[in-house]
């Protein structure tokens, strides 16, 4: 920076030199910062004009490459340029700028590259290669190298179009001077490239989604051929054979069957009058041809050129020499293991087949075996006519019989668990529900407090309890495998050892009678909530009653008769909220089981005698020890 002049020594021409020197020193400064806003702007202006064009045409490369060559040589003042895409083995130059048409026509084949030459550099990972002179750069040697300096090239740019670690390509731009490009200059280059990334990907992208449209619009349709075919195979296989050479992008080929001794074309495409005739006609399956290959199991046969291949079948031969196949593709048609033809793709010319386009004619051969398998089954079925007729006959009857049957078993679960009804059920033999004799437990439960609780509550209210109620503890009665005799509002009776004997009745009486009092004392609990006073009783005997059934013939019930009855109900009667009150007989036989309380002999009413009895405390565990009475109080006659 320059000094102040003093202007108490300084004269007022040298104060004038001073200042005219700052002046221009600051016009410099503004040119040259006047230069970089203009080169910024011109390169975000082309930035922009390219992300338009990408815009404007996607999925088509040819304008967005154009496009950005011509930018990028212009603003980085380079002569020539070139755009190369990079398929995995080769590059492909797809875009020139300033390049001389004989350098252009010599550069149009695929290139592979050549060890130690730029192209090779790029392709083991390098990203920018920049060259201050390409006659100095005798190591680098390449055709691309040797065609540009022949027409005067000299410095010179490399830089990678990567996405990520893979390669897509490069752009290479050349001067006819020895003037490396600048580092900004570079990395505009840069910037470029990741747009011409960008729009690379973008069109596999569409393209991408285009041919899944197309091969998905495609399956659909030849679907619907099948579905609207049924039988008939052979537009099915005009259709498949169409849309597989479209999509495959091959101009002839046919679909053929066989029969382990002869193959014949049942669908063509493209294919000359001559030459269709002759492979519609049965040919024989000979040692070593393409039948004979698909049948050892190989995936598919494919031949770059056929017409350099050594022609076994004479099929062959006239392909090739009236139809003028080249390149070949045959995919077979199997169901299982068996082979039921193959489908064929030819090319005119030598180019062969991708992976996508033989996995897109494998996908169409699979749809050919599911409309000969569709085909088949339905000849079977049609042969089969009689046959299911007569099946259906029976059929109808049996139905018939099993409607009867669920009737009849619909009508035991009104009383019955639904094991037992279907255990009568399946014997066919309901006399076990006449009259008869049996030793049974019964079991009675009710609810303390019931009878005040309708008095005071609204019906709705009533109605509602007795649906959980009975919700709550009918389920227990199936899981027991217990005869529900009746629901009689909160009143409950459940018998067992019938119609079928059990080896426990009492032990699962007093068990379901434990679980019907846990489940009970929720609901208790809840509606106590809502200030309705209720509890829990029962009682459970065991003796002799009569048995049967009972009602008219629409409906009808499932009933015990007989003092055993009467003792359960009783001690029902008597029980306190939370009690289970049994009889000795009971007792005795669940003592080992759960834990009780000696009650001493109570006088139930409508029993002339006192009777000794128990109440249930809970299960015995295994630190309980026996025995499991406990005597509680000493009633008459005790």
């Amino acid at each position: 920076m320059s000094a102040t002049p003093d202007s108490t020594l300084a004269t007022p021409e040298q104060l004038i030199a001073d200042l005219r020197r700052q002046l221009a020193e600051r016009e410099a400064e503004l040119a040259d910062y006047k230069a970089e806003l203009d080169e910024a702007l011109q390169r975000e202006t082309a930035t922009a004009e390219v992300l338009q064009v990408i815009n404007s045409s996607p999925g088509d490369l040819t304008p967005v490459f154009d496009a950005m060559l011509e930018k990028a040589t212009r603003i980085c003042d380079g002569a020539f340029g070139v755009l190369l895409a990079w398929d995995g083995g080769r590059f492909h130059r797809v875009a020139f700028r300033g390049v001389p048409n004989e350098v252009i026509e010599a550069l149009q084949q695929p290139m592979t590259p050549v060890p130690g030459s730029f192209a090779d550099h790029l392709v083991r990972g390098e990203r920018v290669i920049s060259t201050a002179d390409l006659r100095e750069t005798e190591h680098l040697r390449g055709p691309g190298r040797e065609a540009f300096l022949r027409h005067g090239a000299r410095s010179s740019v490399h830089v990678a179009l990567r996405k990520e670690e893979r390669l897509l390509g490069g752009i290479t731009l050349y001067r006819l001077e020895v003037r490396p490009f600048t580092g900004k200059q570079i990395a505009l280059l840069q910037r470029f490239a990741e747009q011409a990334v960008i729009a690379m990907e973008n069109a596999r992208l569409l393209t991408e989604t285009r041919e899944a449209l197309e091969q998905q619009t495609a399956t659909a349709e030849v679907l619907q051929v099948i579905n609207s075919s049924p039988g008939d195979l052979a537009p099915v296989f005009d259709v498949i054979l169409g849309k597989a050479h479209s999509l495959c992008d091959a101009a002839l080929g046919s679909l053929n069957v066989c029969d382990g001794e002869y193959v014949r074309a049942v669908a063509t495409h493209g294919l000359p009058e001559e030459f269709d005739k002759m492979i519609r006609q049965p040919i024989p399956i000979l040692p070593g041809g393409l039948y004979e290959r698909l049948s050892r199991g190989e995936r598919l046969f494919h031949v770059p050129d056929v017409a350099e291949h050594e022609q076994t079948h004479p099929s062959g031969r006239a392909g090739v020499e009236i139809a003028g196949m080249r390149t070949t593709l045959a995919v077979p048609l199997r169901r299982d293991d068996a082979l039921l033809g193959y489908i064929t793709a030819f090319r005119q010319e030598v180019r062969p087949f991708t992976y996508k386009q033989i996995a897109l004619l494998e996908n169409f051969a699979a749809q050919a075996v599911i409309a000969m398998e569709n085909a088949r089954l339905l000849g079977e079925l049609h042969q089969r006519t009689d046959e299911v007729a007569e099946l259906n006959r029976g059929l109808e009857a049996r139905v018939a019989e099993q409607v009867e049957e669920l009737g009849r078993v619909g009508r035991l679960k009104r009383f019955l668990a639904p094991q037992l009804a279907e255990l009568i059920v399946s014997q066919g033999d309901e006399n076990i529900l006449e009259s008869h004799r049996r030793d049974i437990v019964v079991v009675f439960c009710d609810l303390r407090g019931y009878t005040a609780f309708t008095e005071t509550a609204e019906p709705e209210e009533v109605l509602e309890f007795l649906r959980q109620y009975h919700g709550a503890l009918g389920p227990l009665v199936s899981q027991y495998e217990g005869t529900l005799d009746q629901f009689s509002g909160d009143g409950i009776m459940v018998f067992f050892n019938d119609p079928v004997p059990c080896p426990d009745p009492a032990e699962r009486a007093v068990k379901m009678a434990m679980a019907m009092r846990d489940a009970a004392a929720k609901l208790i609990a809840t509606w106590r909530l809502h200030g309705c006073e209720l509890g829990f009783g029962a009682g459970i005997s065991q003796g002799f009653a009569t048995l049967g059934q009972i009602g008219f013939s629409d409906r009808s019930g499932y009933t015990a008769i007989g003092t055993v009855c009467n003792l359960a109900a009783r001690l029902c009667a008597e029980a306190k909220d939370g009690q289970i009150l049994v009889s000795s007989r009971i007792a005795e036989a669940v003592k080992a089981v759960v834990k009780l309380e000696d009650l001493g002999n109570l006088e139930l009413k409508g029993l002339r005698r006192p009777v000794a009895a128990f109440n249930v405390v809970h299960s015995a565990g295994a630190a309980d020890a026996r025995p499991n009475l406990t005597v509680v109080a000493t009633g008459p006659g005790a």
